[in-house]
């Protein structure tokens, strides 16, 4: 055995992600810490609890962009671990999404299969000399800069330990383009890709078009430089739809779904199906006051002054037997 100061011949060496590069498997020497995860082979690993992955990247003073893909499947149950699974239930899962000690996204997700991306940049002072960078994800209840306000307004609406069992797939780790370019409008679905909207998660990642906002509230997050969203003002317009046969008791179901369906009609030939925003707040400041919505026959304008610098939730008025819908964001 030989050895060079402090290492010897039995010392592992660590070999940095050098951007860019995409880390799809928990097996790669630049993954050095882990905490409430383990490690898988085809995905970074999956979530037992609130937990973190840290990373050994070698940024050499660039700032770094970060895309960090989460998911949910039929093991993304409390317990999963240990053999003592509890029943996952429809409930929605409400997680933050922080690095180097800052929440950076929150998401929501929804479901069995349904997949989510936060994305945030990292300057060059927030990477410490050692290429060591940190993704926690923690339940909303967690955490010490989320006001008690939100955790209040959320509570019994939400799965506790919301991260149990989710699939941590893939972190990205790559420069900032000089300049993104952006459409002024993007549908409710790319809005949820794009990660600055949150509400539920997306099954197709392909799918374009209305976003059903089924949990009744959604997330907006802070975008990325230069991006959508990230103009002086952003609106938000609002639709609703009747809820489907499907999601109500069989006897509701059979006896009086299209009864239901007309009413929902009746309601769009009147022009009085928009939906309403009962609440907006800040994760980090609670209530933001009156949300300022306008109605244009059966589409409410929710508008947001921009760019949002930490996510806000949106809580809609609920209405038996309609769902509300995200038709589109415009940013200027």
């Amino acid at each position: 055995m030989t050895s060079a100061g402090s290492a010897t011949d039995f010392d592992r060496v660590i070999l940095p992600a050098i951007p860019p590069v995409h880390l799809r498997s928990g097996e790669v020497s630049a993954l050095q810490v882990t905490d409430g995860l383990l490690r898988g082979a085809q995905i970074v690993g999956r979530f037992e609890t609130s937990g973190l992955v840290g990373f050994k990247v070698a940024a050499q003073g660039r700032p770094l962009r970060v895309r960090v893909s989460l998911s949910t499947d039929e093991q993304s149950v409390s317990g999963w671990n240990t053999g003592q699974a509890q029943p996952a239930g429809t409930a929605t899962r409400f997680v933050q999404v922080r690095s180097q000690g800052r929440l950076r996204q929150c998401l929501l997700l929804r479901g069995k299969k349904t997949h989510a991306q936060a994305s945030f940049d990292l300057t060059p002072e927030e990477i410490p000399d050692d290429g060591l960078i940190c993704v926690e994800v923690l339940d909303i209840t967690e955490g010490d800069d989320v006001c008690e306000e939100l955790r209040q307004a959320v509570s019994g609406r939400v799965a506790p330990d919301g991260v149990a069992g989710l699939r941590l797939n893939k972190v990205v780790f790559e420069e900032p383009p000089a300049v993104d370019f952006d459409p002024d409008t993007l549908d409710g679905s790319r809005c949820e890709l794009s990660a600055l909207i949150s509400s539920g998660g997306l099954v197709n990642l392909n799918r374009q078009g209305v976003r059903l906002l089924r949990p009744g509230m959604f997330v907006v997050n802070p975008v990325l430089k230069d991006t959508f969203g990230s103009g002086e003002q952003l609106t938000l317009r609002l639709g609703t739809r009747a809820e489907p046969a499907s999601s109500l008791p069989a006897t509701w179901r059979r006896v009086n779904s299209e009864l239901r369906w007309l009413r929902h009609a009746t309601r769009k030939l009147l022009g009085t199906a928009a939906p309403s925003v009962a609440r907006v707040l800040g994760v980090h400041d609670g209530e933001l006051g009156a949300p300022d919505q306008r109605v244009q026959g059966n589409v409410t304008e929710l508008t947001l002054a921009g760019p949002v610098t930490a996510p806000l939730l949106v809580i809609m008025t609920p209405r038996s037997g309609v769902l509300p819908t995200l038709e589109s964001a415009i940013s200027r």
